[in-house]
C-alpha cells in the first residue's frame, strides 16, 4: 500500500524531465544558430577579403601598366620630391607629414600627388564593386610611395625610376551583418646584379641552354682570390646557371658546379608543349634546381651611339705592319712608350664613356670602327669602343692593356658579329676582374667564343645565339638568348661581378598582410 505523501511524484518528475529536455532543445537551437551565424560571418569575411585583394590587384595593375613615374623632365619632376626619406615626401622641402599618396574618393586617406590626371586615373581604376552571390563587395584602394631612385640599367643609356609602393585596400559588404577587411601589400622593383650567374639563357624553349662534351662551370672571386700557375684557383661550386627555358646536358663528366635556376619544373624529355627544367644524359647539376617565380627579363641594350661605320674603307684586317691601319682614325702602330702598346703592335684608341652602374655609351667621337678582323697583335686600353663586328678566329691576339674596356657591337649586316674562336683574347689588366672587359650586343646574330688561359670578360647579348667551342676556358659570365657549350668549354664565374653591374627587376607584389576593420 503506497503512502499518500507520494501521490503526484510521477507528475513532478515528468515536469522536471520535460524542463530539462526543453532547455536542451533550446540550447541546441542556440548552438545551431551560433554555428549558422559563425559560418555566415566567415563567408562574409572571406568575400570582403577577396574584394580587398581585388583592390590590391587593381591598384597594382594601374601602377604597372598605366602610371608613368616622375622623371628628370616633363610635368612630373623627380626633383620635386624628397627622395631621401621613406615614405617619399612632397614637396621636396618636407621631411615628414607630407607622404606621397594616391587614393580613391572612398579611401580613408587623401591623395597627395602633384599631377591631378594621375590622381583621377588612379581613382577610376582602383575602386569598384564585385558581385558575390546575393551580395556586393565594394573595394577601394590607396598607394603610398615608400621610395624612388633613378638608375641606368646596365646596357641602356636611359634612366629608369625605380619605385616601391605600399598598397592598401578595403573590401566591404553592407547589410544586416556588415563585413570590412583590409589587405596590404608591397609593390616594388629592385635593383639587382646583372651577372648573377655564370651563364644565363633568356630563351624559353627546349635546349635554351646546352652543355656537353665535358662542359663545366666553377667560380672564383677576383676581389679575394688565390693564384696558382698564373691563373685564379677556382672552386667546384658557385658556378650557377639559369635560363627561362630548359637546360640539356649530355656526356660525362659534364658538370654544373652550382645550381640551375628556371621557372620551368620537372626533369626528363622536353617538348614544345612540355618544357621541363632539365633534360639530362650523364650530366650533373651539383647545386640542385631553383624554381624561379617568373621569367627573368634582361633589358635590350641600347644601340651603339654614335653608330660605327659599315663601309668597306672601315673594314680592317689588322696585321703587324705600318700600313695596316689604312688611314683609319684611332688606329696606330705601337711605339713602346707608355701608355701606348708595345713597339710594332697595333693599337686602337677608345672613345670616352661614363662607366656608371648602367650602360656605357660613347660620348666623344673616336672609338668608332667598322668590321675588324684581327690577324696580328692588337691592343685596347680603357674606354668605349663602338665596333660593327669583331673577328679573331686564329692568327691573332687581342690584348687588354688597361680596363675597363667596353665594346659595343652594332652587328649591322653581320650574321656573326662577334667571333673570338681563335682563343687569342688576353686580359689580365684587371687581375682577372671580369668587369674589366665587357662585350655588349643587342642583336639576334651568332656569337662565338673560345677562351684561353687568360680570357677574362663578360658578354651581355640577351638576344643572341652563343656557341662556345674548343675545350676553352672563360673567366667571367655570359648572358645570351640561347647557349651551346658542346666542346667542353669551362666558364669560371667571377663572383665579384655581383658588386659591379646592376639592372632593374620586374615588378613584384609581396609582403601581404590583412586585418579586420
Amino acid at each position: 500500500m503506497k503512502c499518500k505523501n507520494e501521490r503526484g511524484v510521477a507528475l513532478i518528475l515528468t515536469l522536471i524531465l520535460l524542463l530539462i529536455v526543453s532547455v536542451m532543445a533550446v540550447s541546441l537551437m542556440f548552438i545551431s544558430q551560433t554555428e549558422t551565424w559563425a559560418s555566415m560571418n566567415y563567408k562574409l569575411m572571406s568575400q570582403s577579403r577577396d574584394g580587398a585583394e581585388a583592390g590590391i590587384n587593381a591598384a597594382a595593375n594601374y601602377i604597372i601598366n598605366t602610371y608613368s613615374p616622375p622623371a628628370s623632365s616633363g610635368a612630373d619632376l623627380l626633383s620635386s620630391y624628397n627622395n631621401n626619406v621613406s615614405p617619399v615626401q612632397y614637396p621636396a622641402a618636407n621631411t615628414s607629414g607630407h607622404d606621397v599618396i594616391l587614393a580613391t574618393s572612398s579611401s580613408s586617406q587623401t591623395s597627395n600627388y602633384p599631377v591631378s590626371s594621375v590622381k583621377t586615373a588612379f581613382g577610376s581604376n582602383a575602386q569598384n564593386g564585385l558581385t558575390a552571390g546575393n551580395v556586393t563587395v565594394n573595394y577601394n584602394s590607396s598607394a603610398k610611395l615608400l621610395s624612388q631612385v633613378q638608375v641606368i640599367p646596365y646596357g641602356s643609356s636611359a634612366y629608369q625610376t625605380v619605385q616601391t609602393w605600399q598598397l592598401t585596400s578595403d573590401g566591404a559588404i553592407s547589410g544586416i551583418r556588415n563585413a570590412d577587411e583590409e589587405v596590404s601589400a608591397i609593390l616594388e622593383k629592385q635593383i639587382t646584379p646583372v651577372y648573377s650567374y655564370a651563364a644565363f639563357a633568356s630563351a624559353t624553349g627546349c635546349g635554351a641552354m646546352n652543355f656537353g662534351g665535358g662542359g663545366t662551370t666553377n667560380s672564383y672571386d677576383s676581389s679575394n682570390m688565390t693564384m696558382s700557375g698564373g691563373a685564379p684557383v677556382v672552386a667546384a661550386s658557385g658556378g650557377n646557371v639559369g635560363t627561362n627555358g630548359n637546360l640539356a646536358e649530355n656526356g660525362n663528366p659534364t658538370n654544373i658546379n652550382g645550381s640551375l635556376s628556371t621557372p620551368r619544373t620537372g626533369t626528363g624529355t622536353c617538348s614544345s608543349g612540355n618544357v621541363t627544367a632539365w633534360t639530362n644524359s650523364s650530366g650533373h647539376v651539383n647545386g640542385g634546381i631553383v624554381d624561379l617565380p617568373q621569367q627573368v627579363n634582361y633589358p635590350n641594350p641600347s644601340a651603339p651611339n654614335p653608330t660605327p661605320p659599315t663601309n668597306s674603307a672601315n673594314a680592317l684586317t689588322l696585321h703587324n705592319n705600318a700600313g695596316d691601319c689604312g688611314g683609319v682614325t684611332g688606329c696606330s702602330l705601337g711605339t713602346g712608350v707608355a701608355p701606348s702598346c708595345a713597339s710594332g703592335d697595333l693599337c686602337l684608341a677608345p672613345g670616352i664613356c661614363p662607366l656608371t652602374a648602367g650602360g656605357p655609351v660613347v660620348t666623344t667621337l673616336g672609338g668608332l670602327y667598322g668590321d675588324i678582323t684581327i690577324k696580328g697583335t692588337v691592343h685596347l686600353s680603357a674606354g668605349c669602343y663602338n665596333i660593327n663586328s669583331l673577328t679573331e678566329n686564329g692568327q691573332g691576339t687581342l690584348t687588354i692593356d688597361s680596363g675597363p674596356v667596353v665594346i659595343n657591337i652594332a652587328g649591322t649586316g653581320q650574321s656573326t658579329p662577334i667571333d673570338l674562336t681563335g682563343g687569342g683574347l688576353v686580359n689580365t689588366a684587371g687581375g682577372f676582374n671580369a668587369a674589366s672587359l665587357q662585350f655588349i650586343y643587342g642583336g639576334s646574330g651568332t656569337v662565338k667564343l673560345a677562351g684561353g688561359a687568360s680570357s677574362t670578360g663578360v658578354l651581355y647579348a640577351p638576344n643572341s645565339t652563343l656557341t662556345m667551342t674548343g675545350g676553352s676556358t672563360w673567366y667571367g659570365a655570359v648572358i645570351t638568348g640561347t647557349m651551346t657549350d658542346m666542346g667542353g668549354a669551362t666558364i669560371n664565374y667571377d663572383q665579384n661581378l655581383q658588386k659591379q653591374a646592376a639592372t632593374v627587376s620586374n615588378w613584384m607584389l609581396d609582403s601581404f598582410t590583412w586585418k579586420k576593420n
